[in-house]
């Protein structure tokens, strides 16, 4: 059985201060709940000092993106090297980065390659527009983004020896976030990011394998919340979510975890 997964993912929302307090509520309760990947997003600023508070708990630490090139003259950039002495886990290909930055399917691909290279696990997310939606164009976008994201890449993490070689399904989170629910409170229906989510799966079943399809990990995102998490976790084909706004929230995202575990492992 896959084993559920949620991040949250803070955006540019939070000091070094207001991170610390936010780990410090959430922290306890997110430790005490077994099943679930737990994975927290803090911006760069705070990483080093949420690394420390999560050590030695459950809950791991990712960052919301990084260069593709390890170092040289690219002021205002972070590269691999400096996120993988304290993070397991980078979201990459986000739709706000790919609005508001001008990241294309490019950029992604390269940039997932660079974190397998060093030891990064990747959260890559991929979505549709709302126009893209509305036009019936999904499954076009949805296949264009898996495909060229990971053109190139797998089935083995190219940074391991031969003699402790890892599938890419066991070192990548894909993250299927709507555009058009991104923020906006509308979420997608449980039916509807299933559906999106098989698509997926079976993009990668025809890059990869069949096996390896269906041993990656895929969650939604898009306006998740304590309220609609179980819609989300109920259905087979999502393992877990990417929270964002609501990652904000202690007691919610505690909620969120807790409802993700325990109906995952209902139905599993």
């Amino acid at each position: 059985m896959r084993i559920p997964f949620v991040a949250g993912n803070w955006k540019m929302n939070t000091t070094v201060a207001e991170a610390e307090k936010l780990v410090l509520e959430m922290l306890d309760r997110l430790d005490r709940i077994e099943g679930v990947e737990k994975v927290l997003c803090p911006p760069f600023v705070s990483l080093v000092a949420v690394s420390m508070m999560l050590r030695g708990s459950s809950v791991n630490l990712g960052a919301q993106n990084m260069y593709f090139m390890t170092e040289g003259a690219y002021t205002g950039e972070i590269s691999p090297l400096m996120l993988r002495e304290s993070c397991e886990f980078v979201i990459l290909g986000h739709s706000e980065r790919r609005r508001h930055f001008g990241e294309t399917d490019e950029i992604v691909n390269r940039k997932v390659k660079a974190a397998l290279a060093n030891n990064l696990k990747p959260i890559l997310c991929v979505g549709e527009r709302l126009e893209e939606n509305e036009a019936g164009k999904t499954e076009e976008v949805i296949n264009r983004q898996v495909t060229a994201a990971l053109d190139g890449v797998g089935p083995v993490v190219p940074s391991r020896s031969r003699e402790q070689t890892e599938r890419v399904s066991e070192n990548l989170v894909i993250a299927y976030e709507p555009v058009w629910a991104i923020g906006t409170g509308k979420a997608a229906s449980g039916e509807q990011a299933a559906a999106t989510i098989e698509l997926i799966r079976s993009v990668v079943a025809k890059l990869w394998d069949g096996n390896m399809a269906q041993e990656l990990r895929i969650l939604y995102g898009g306006s998740v919340t304590g309220a609609n998490i179980a819609e989300f976790a109920s259905q087979p084909e999502i393992d877990g979510a990417l929270v964002g706004g609501a990652s904000l929230k202690a007691e919610e995202f505690v909620s969120i975890v807790k409802h993700a575990a325990e109906i995952k492992a209902r139905i599993g």
